[in-house]
């Protein structure tokens, strides 16, 4: 059993520390001021700046020529470095995270076999129908910007001659290589 004395020290102690976390707070509060914002959230840019970006994309290099300058093995390096945890590169392997590779130059999108696609990308297999070089540089560019929910988490590759490289290897991922673009 406990005695009275005891009861005493231990509220003491609660109080004390009580009193003194109080009096740590009201000495901090006099020290730092925090500096409340005149308007509540962040200033977003304005239609006009995004229109300015517009034409810097418009500017881009064209698949024929990075697709000329490209290295395929190069290219196999980049992609099966950021690419290979999620999809496969062989003819005939299963689908992992992302779709089979293989063969996916001019393939129908949203068609690979054995895996669920985004609805994202379901609607844009119904407008741009298949990966043609072009389609495959604007999504490699922006997953997200080409089909906005896709499941893909990669965020993309802006270096052109990285780009270029991952195309050529793709385009080297069957038994009969799409011919490339002419300029």
């Amino acid at each position: 059993m406990m005695d009275s004395f005891e009861f005493n020290k231990i509220a003491g102690a609660v109080l004390g520390a009580l009193l003194f976390l109080m009096g740590l707070s009201i000495f901090s509060s006099s020290i730092f001021h925090p500096q409340k914002p005149k308007t509540a959230g962040y200033d977003l840019p304005s239609a006009e700046v995004a229109s300015a970006a517009a034409p810097a994309a418009a500017s881009a290099v064209p698949v024929a020529e990075l697709l000329a300058k490209a290295d395929p093995a190069k290219g196999a390096a980049t992609a099966k470095a950021a690419c290979g945890a999620c999809h496969n590169f062989e003819q005939g392997a299963a689908a992992k995270q992302g779709p089979t590779l293989y063969d996916v130059v001019n393939r129908p999108i949203a068609s690979a076999a054995g895996f669920s696609y985004s609805s994202s990308l379901q609607e844009k297999s119904k407008s741009d129908k298949q990966w043609a070089f072009e389609t495959l540089n604007s999504f490699i560019t922006n997953p997200k910007g080409y089909a906005s929910n896709t499941k893909m988490a990669y965020a993309g590759e802006k270096n052109d001659g990285r780009r270029g490289d991952i195309l050529a290897y793709l385009r080297s991922l069957s038994a009969s290589p799409a011919p490339i673009p002419a300029k």
